[in-house]
């Protein structure tokens, strides 16, 4: 396997052996950068990254996140990595599908490491919440090519040592098990599990995907409060579209929103 491909001087000599077909066998450690995705990007413009080619960082100064938010974690104590994927075989009006397959994976791999805990859940669209804290978010940025998606670069952040957080409603591995992990280690496994979902995606595993993923999303078929159109109301998630768009039955009448149109109480 080679862990470097790309000449950069920032580079340095972390060894991750993912069991993968592609995924992570181009792969570049970098102690810091603005923001994994953007130097994923820069790659596949470059035309110097293959089908799964993997930029981990100790820091990100710049990462972004949902809804314009920033990311933010704290230096070589957690993982902030992006992957490059080529699904030329999906539709640009079927994004959602390679959001569910790269959430899903995430979760497999947190459940591999806490056990299948029913607090582990995703939170719509793409964010990894361990009872109502967050553990992890993903951003998912594709680039079209007339209708279908030309290359998507999978940017995820998740706690892993952290211990302290400026916001009570963010967790990391460390704070709920009380260990210390290794970042290359876990990083590997989390880079197999992304895989086996991207091939089941690929093999058009689409419903059994979608099974998958409302059977752990976070307040799926419960009672809760949301923001909608700047009030507090009572629904209750149902499902979601083929669009990615959230289905919550307000009162008896069901409306579909996208991520601005509403929030989690």
């Amino acid at each position: 396997m080679k862990v470097y491909e790309v000449n950069d001087t920032r580079k340095k000599a972390v060894v991750v052996t993912p069991q993968t077909l592609f995924t992570g066998q181009q792969l570049i450690w970098l102690p810091e950068c603005a923001s994994t995705n953007s130097e994923a990007q820069a790659l596949v413009v470059q035309n110097r990254a293959s089908e799964g080619c993997t930029v981990i960082t100790d820091f990100q100064s710049a990462g972004r996140g949902q809804r314009g938010n920033q990311w933010e974690g704290a230096p070589a104590e957690n993982l902030m990595l992006s992957v490059v994927w080529q699904p030329t075989f999906l539709a640009a009006t079927d994004q959602f599908q390679l959001s569910q397959a790269v959430a899903l994976g995430v979760h497999d791999w947190a459940a591999k490491l806490l056990g299948p805990d029913p607090k582990l859940r995703l939170k719509w669209p793409n964010d990894l919440y361990y009872g109502d804290q967050k553990v992890g978010g993903i951003l998912i940025e594709n680039t079209l090519s007339g209708p279908k998606i030309q290359y998507s670069i999978i940017g995820i952040g998740l706690n892993i040592n952290q211990q302290n957080f400026a916001v009570r409603t963010a967790t990391s591995l460390a704070m709920l098990t009380g260990r210390v992990y290794n970042r290359a280690i876990v990083a590997a496994r989390l880079l197999e599990f992304l895989e086996r979902r991207y091939l089941q995606l690929r093999g058009g595993q689409v419903a059994q995907l979608r099974q998958d993923y409302l059977r752990v999303l976070y307040r799926y078929q419960e009672p809760h409060f949301f923001a909608v159109d700047g009030q507090t109301v009572r629904g209750q998630i149902v499902g979601v579209e083929d669009d990615g768009r959230l289905a919550v039955d307000l009162g008896g009448a069901v409306r579909r929103f996208g991520l601005q149109e509403i929030r989690h109480l």
